[in-house]
């Protein structure tokens, strides 16, 4: 089930609390190559502006990525800002990880920052929490499996026991970051992943490559070997549809582990990874299959942005959660399963 909805888009409260969230929050995102100011209420999306960081060669090289950051900020937040109206700001949030760490340091300066010029609290958001809590909004879903799929993270995460609980995830390196190598490769820029997908359309047939699930966890970079060796054998298309079909396949298995482990009724695909077609289709089918439903957030709402900071921000304001400056650390490893989810 696909949730689209205009670009500025109004929701009841949510029934995830009863506590009073009557705030305004702004939230800045930047773990990566994605810089992004959003400002949100309980119901409502006042403002995104957004400057992305793209190589020139290659992958994101961190400190280049920090200084797009450093150059951007002002101009991101301002424009937020001048689209929300002008709206009362009543919290800072911001990824406090995980994430490059030049990068990180840069967008949690400015949250800092702008907390101490505003006199408001400051919120640490966790980054992969995040993409949880806004399809979580957007889906109307309250207890969702999520698929989060992105450059550096490959999760399977639901609500058990307080925190978000990591039951399946990569081994070696995130699926984005599989695919964004392999793209290099063939000689695909960055990023790669879109490229991929359209170089499968024109496959005509599977070609077999290592499919790696160990429990409930997964490993791609045998798998990208292979598809890489694959490439002097076989054409381009086909090796693109192989590696797709036998790395979302994967994804797809140790999800319905999960669904079946946790009896739950919704899936959640969540990430920059989750706008390709193909992933959709199978999760779609899967969940068909099992008799759960499947949600698609909004494609802006998919990759990094600042709106799902923000939003997870109020949520954490309204229970009670803001950092001091002297907490307010980066931390490039930060797991969603170490953040207390005081707010359902």
């Amino acid at each position: 089930m696909k949730c689209q909805r205009p670009q500025y888009f109004h929701l009841p409260p949510h029934t995830h609390t009863t506590r009073t969230m009557h705030k305004t929050i702004l939230g800045i995102e930047g773990t990566a190559w994605n810089l992004s100011a959003g400002i949100v209420t309980e119901t409502e999306v006042l403002a995104e502006a957004t400057a992305t960081y793209q190589p020139a060669t290659g992958g994101i090289h961190p400190r280049e990525a920090a200084q797009h950051h450093a150059t951007h900020i002002a101009s991101v937040i301002r424009k937020a800002i001048k689209s929300a109206g002008d709206a009362q700001i009543d919290g800072i949030a911001f990824s406090q990880g995980p994430g490059m760490g030049p990068c990180l340091r840069t967008v949690a300066t400015a949250a800092r920052a702008l907390a101490l010029s505003l006199n408001v609290p400051l919120i640490g958001v966790n980054h992969c929490v995040a993409h949880l809590e806004i399809g979580r909004w957007q889906c109307r879903i309250d207890d969702p499996v999520m698929l989060y799929v992105s450059g550096a993270n490959s999760q399977v995460l639901a609500y058990r026991g307080g925190r978000y609980r990591i039951f399946g995830e990569t081994l070696d390196i995130g699926i984005g970051n599989a695919l964004d190598k392999f793209a290099r490769h063939a000689g695909f820029s960055h990023p790669g992943g879109p490229k991929i997908e359209s170089e499968a359309l024109a496959a005509t047939e599977y070609i077999s490559l290592p499919y790696s699930v160990k429990g409930m966890d997964f490993s791609f970079s045998g798998l990208m070997t292979a598809a890489k060796e694959a490439l002097k054998k076989h054409s381009l298309a086909n090796v693109c549809f192989s590696l797709q079909e036998t790395a979302f396949a994967m994804l797809v298995e140790v999800t319905e582990r999960a669904v079946a482990h946790t009896e739950k009724n919704d899936v959640l695909l969540a990430g920059g990874v989750g706008a390709n077609t193909r992933l959709r289709e199978m999760l779609e089918i899967m969940c068909k299959d099992r008799g759960a439903k499947f949600h698609v957030p909004e494609k802006r709402f998919m990759g990094d942005n600042g709106t799902m900071i923000a939003y997870t921000g109020l949520l954490m304001l309204a229970s009670g959660e803001s950092l001091s400056i002297e907490e307010s650390m980066v931390i490039p490893d930060y797991r969603p399963d170490q953040v207390d989810v005081t707010w359902k």
